[in-house]
């Protein structure tokens, strides 16, 4: 049969463009459909956008410590409208390089919604259908609000660069990266940032160690995080003032000329009861699966809504693949792009490629950042025997102006071969360092490996090859 194209991608995110070049690039007929803007979660309401919101976070501190340097310096007021505007203007601009690199590759662009009508034809919501040989899933994730009355109350991360003014106080509900991230970027713009986390720790999956320093931190810089708490029940503060049962003395303010929407009342499982100017649920995220048709054609999705793929990217249905944050494997930008090239060398070059997802370092841009790869302590305890190889410290530059910030550098060892399993860092440009580690961890170097290179002095990452004893075994 005659196909319209050899290759239809739904998805115009980081993984999807970069499939649909590189299959391009081998003479390959490609479409590419995405119903929304170019570029995806990570350009347009993920990755860039948030680092942004991080570097402008940061000045506020900055000018702070230089006045402890001898400068005379003063952060003076933010501005989020002419910040959000220069924002959104380097959005489209990112948006249309998308654009022009797909149209420079030869990809045909169709700006609209598409779906499957059987395994070989996608239907646009143009009217358009198209015939296609092969079908590569690459529609990411999204935001989810939790299942619970009056939950529309609540703003989620999308929502977060989409604010005409910022709110003068704001409840964070969530204890994952996204929710500890925002946490430290509104607070850092002077917005009075409460976090309530139903766990006992944030950032649950990371190292122990690690995450409890950042948490230490977040709540020195001023953040009310509130571990083991919960929402019970929100509404407008309208009508919670209305309301004869909510308790005399708490305070319900009129909207302000800040307010991000209306006010929400929140009562919690600590007992506290307050309004805040804006909520926002950083609970989770879900695949984007559902309404495709896919599972009509036969293609699986677990009960988490991720599409079930093998080793090589392929669904149940022989000629569609799925990639990124749709299959739910690990839900990081560049991952996603590994396996859209993966993808390109396995259907198109006739070279079976399976994604590497092992040793995969990232950071959490919390003030501090927090850089990991490889394995967390609690993780190696349970395959093998470890040496911990860890310290912590105050940094020259903070400790000269008598700040209380604290840096983490963490090695985890193999006792039987010495092989540097993992590596945590706490410090302010810990997603700069992991980056390096992580290709010494990569390599497979073990600890005497790290031991003969000459430190560089005076650094905070000098520690990470002159710690000489362990600090315990496990």
């Amino acid at each position: 049969m005659a196909y319209d194209v050899d290759l239809f991608v739904i998805g115009g995110g980081s993984g999807g463009v970069r499939a649909a070049r590189t299959a391009a690039a081998t003479g390959a007929r490609v479409a590419l459909a995405e119903d929304s803007r170019m570029g995806g979660t990570c350009v347009i309401r993920g990755c860039v956008p948030k680092k942004l919101m991080v570097f402008a976070s940061e000045f506020r501190e900055g000018a702070a410590l230089a006045r402890e340097y001898g400068w005379s310096a003063s952060s003076g007021e933010f501005d989020w409208s002419r910040f959000s505007a220069r924002m959104n203007g380097e959005l489209d601009r990112l948006e249309q390089v998308y654009h022009n690199l797909l149209n420079g590759s030869g990809v045909t662009i169709h700006n609209a919604r598409a779906t499957l009508q059987d395994a070989h034809t996608v239907a646009l919501s143009s009217g358009e259908t198209v015939t296609a040989e092969t079908i590569l899933v690459a529609t990411g994730g999204r935001p989810v609000r939790p299942d619970q009355t009056n939950a529309h109350l609540g703003m989620v991360s999308d929502d977060i660069f989409q604010m005409e003014r910022l709110p003068k106080s704001i409840l964070i509900i969530g204890g994952g990266y996204i929710a500890s991230e925002f946490a430290c970027i509104l607070n850092g713009l002077g917005v009075e940032v409460t976090q309530y986390y139903r766990g006992a720790q944030i950032l649950r999956g990371f190292d122990d160690e690690a995450r409890g320093l950042v948490a230490e931190m977040m709540q020195e810089k001023g953040i009310n995080l509130h571990l083991g708490t919960n929402i019970v029940e929100m509404r407008s503060a309208a009508d919670a003032e209305g309301d004869m049962r909510m308790p005399a003395h708490i305070p319900v303010p009129q909207a302000s000329a800040d307010a991000v929407g209306k006010p929400v009342w929140i009562k919690a499982t600590n007992g506290d009861a307050r309004v805040f100017d804006a909520v926002m649920f950083a609970t989770g995220r879900a695949p984007n699966s559902h309404g495709l048709g896919l599972e009509d054609i036969g293609v699986k999705i677990n009960r988490r809504g991720a599409i079930e793929v093998d080793a090589y990217s392929k669904t149940a249905v022989d000629n569609i693949y799925a990639i990124g944050d749709v299959t739910d494997r690990i839900q990081l930008t560049p991952v996603a792009i590994r396996e859209g090239v993966a993808f390109t060398e396995t259907v198109y070059k006739n070279n079976p490629t399976k994604p590497d997802h092992e040793l995969v370092a990232s950071a959490v841009f919390t003030q501090p950042e927090l850089g990991t790869v490889g394995l967390t302590e609690e993780q190696a305890r349970e395959i093998e025997t470890i040496d911990v190889y860890c310290t912590s410290f105050r940094p020259m530059r903070t400790a000269f102006a008598d700040r209380p910030d604290r840096v983490l550098m963490k090695l985890i060892v193999s006792k039987e071969n010495r092989t540097v399993l993992g590596c945590q860092i706490v410090a302010e440009g810990a997603g700069e360092l992991i980056q390096m580690v992580g290709i010494a961890i990569k390599a497979g170097l073990t600890k005497e490996d790290f031991d003969r290179t000459v430190a560089v002095h005076p650094t905070m990452s000098e520690e990470l090859v002159t710690m000489q004893n362990p600090v315990r075994s496990a």
